[in-house]
């Protein structure tokens, strides 16, 4: 008896330690934590997997779980005043410095847009309440931080309208004189889909005329940029990298558009591009804006265009529409639209599916003459930058949020 239980231990203990190890590169610091911490991720997966495939709750509806675990009630401290409002029939949560300036002194403002993929994240997530609360004590800023609704409940283009209508909201003179906020100061800035949002909303503003209020920045973290070529070398080389692998990342942009699994079978396959996006396909050719460094082994081959299947076979002229579009994938508006673009700051990492959009949009926006700081992590990894809370804080975490801020402060 005692040598089967010895037996089932060891089995036990061989089974844990084959499902938490993954094959994670050298250079990435506290791999163990990061397999750790991955290992939880990989269980929600497969079981949201499970559950959408018994019909019990959709993928993303059981995903949503990492949200309500790390959810907080945004509350006032000695140094930062907090309050939940609506903005254009919004939710918002502002964070305010507490000591109050004289009657004339101006803050400056982030307008802060989180990350979850367009269909996960809150602003009220325990992550994102600590980087506005330092970004309020560091640079006695104000931080607007935009609840904007979730997809696939609200598909494209939603997520983006809702963004949209709080910055013009905030952009009022009167919203901005209640809040004490300098015109001239303000940026927009967020992590992963939070960053396409940014770009997105960005270069809107850019090209409206009679637009008073213009960003003074952007601060764009690991951003999703693009839709047509889902199998750049970053998108091949990390496609089994933790916490964003390229299947998640796919789904993520299915689900933006539309909730027909056909998209996904089809964006897996990189052969969801019909004639009308693939005129734009010229702008995320990685062979002309990668720097040759990051192509190592892959060889440039434009995704296939196909006419009268896959996606549009089901219908989905919507969906197919939507991805050629600059409000959903800001890396195609042509040259002339990036000129008057704010500047920027772009952080990529070297183990993230999504390196190679922000990568590319370096390129090209550098090209048009826009200023921008490049920070690229080469042991960095996607959502580095929310890790901060135990037991899963990481030291990147920190030097990431502290180079973020250092450069908002000399900036902004």
């Amino acid at each position: 008896m005692r040598l089967v239980s010895i037996i089932l231990f060891v089995a036990l203990c061989s089974f844990t330690a084959y499902y938490i190890y993954e094959p994670i590169p050298e250079e990435i610091e506290e791999r163990w934590k990061l397999m750790l911490t991955n290992s939880f991720f990989r269980s929600l997966s497969h079981l949201a997997d499970l559950s959408e495939l018994l019909g019990l709750k959709d993928y993303m509806g059981v995903m949503y779980f990492i949200t309500l675990a790390e959810k907080v009630v945004p509350v006032s401290d000695e140094h930062v005043k907090v309050t939940e409002e609506k903005f254009d029939g919004v939710e918002v949560v502002l964070y305010q410095p507490k000591q109050q300036g004289s009657d004339t002194e101006l803050r400056r403002a982030v307008i802060y847009l989180h990350g979850g993929g367009w269909c996960l994240g809150s602003s009220r997530m325990s992550p994102y309440d600590l980087l506005a609360r330092k970004i309020v004590t560091e640079l006695d800023a104000v931080v607007l931080s935009v609840e904007y609704r979730l997809a696939p409940a609200h598909h494209f283009p939603v997520p983006y309208e809702d963004v949209y209508h709080v910055v013009k909201h905030f952009f009022q003179k009167g919203v901005l004189a209640q809040y004490a906020v300098d015109p001239g100061r303000i940026a927009v800035s967020g992590d992963s889909a939070g960053g396409n949002l940014a770009a997105a909303v960005s270069q809107q503003l850019q090209k409206e005329s009679g637009q008073q209020i213009q960003l003074k920045a952007q601060a764009l973290i690991y951003p999703v940029l693009q839709a047509l070529d889902l199998n750049t070398p970053s998108y091949q080389q990390n496609q089994d990298m933790p916490i964003l692998p390229r299947t998640l990342m796919v789904r993520f942009w299915s689900e933006y558009f539309t909730s027909d699994k056909a998209l996904f079978k089809a964006m897996m396959a990189n052969t969801h591009n019909n004639p009308e996006s693939s005129s734009l396909l010229k702008f995320v050719n990685w062979s002309a804006f990668l720097p040759e460094t990051y192509h190592r082994e892959y060889n440039y081959s434009a995704p296939a265009v196909v006419q009268g299947v896959g996606v549009e076979a089901v219908g989905m002229d919507g969906p197919s529409r939507s991805f050629a579009d600059p409000r959903a994938s800001p890396l195609l508006v042509p040259d002339t639209a990036l000129h008057s673009l704010p500047k920027a700051y772009i952080i990529t990492c070297e183990y993230d599916v999504l390196r190679d959009d922000g990568i590319m949009y370096v390129t090209r926006l550098r090209a048009a003459g826009v200023e921008v700081t490049h920070e690229h992590y080469d042991t960095g990894f996607h959502g580095a930058l929310m890790f901060t809370v135990w037991p899963t804080d990481f030291l990147i975490a920190r030097r990431m949020t502290d180079n973020y801020i250092e450069w908002l402060k000399e900036n902004l």
